[in-house]
């Protein structure tokens, strides 16, 4: 604040007053990056606790899968040497061409 030249009286000069307003808007701006800031950190704890939940699944499942197909080759030992007989027929004859 300066004095205005009048004894005892001060006044807030054009100046002092752009500077109040320009500290009030840097001070809301961080108050609003800080909560952006908190927000965008939540979002991204929360998709990665969804990737790796998906990723577990993903592995159980292709786990059961694996286990589902060893079991079939087990109990079909003759279907699975049928299937690689054509699937090597199929691929030579591809290849062929």
């Amino acid at each position: 604040m300066t004095t205005n030249g009048h004894k005892g009286r001060t006044e807030t000069t054009t100046t002092d007053r752009v500077v109040a307003a320009a500290h009030e808007t840097v001070d809301s701006l961080a108050e609003r990056a800080q909560r952006t800031e908190r927000e965008v950190r939540g979002a991204a704890e929360r998709t990665v606790d969804q990737a790796r939940q998906l990723r577990d699944e993903y592995v159980d499942s292709a786990e059961q899968n694996l286990k589902r197909a060893a079991s079939y080759m087990e109990s079909n030992p003759l279907a699975v040497v049928g299937i690689a007989f054509v699937a090597g027929v199929l691929l030579s004859t591809m290849l062929r061409r």
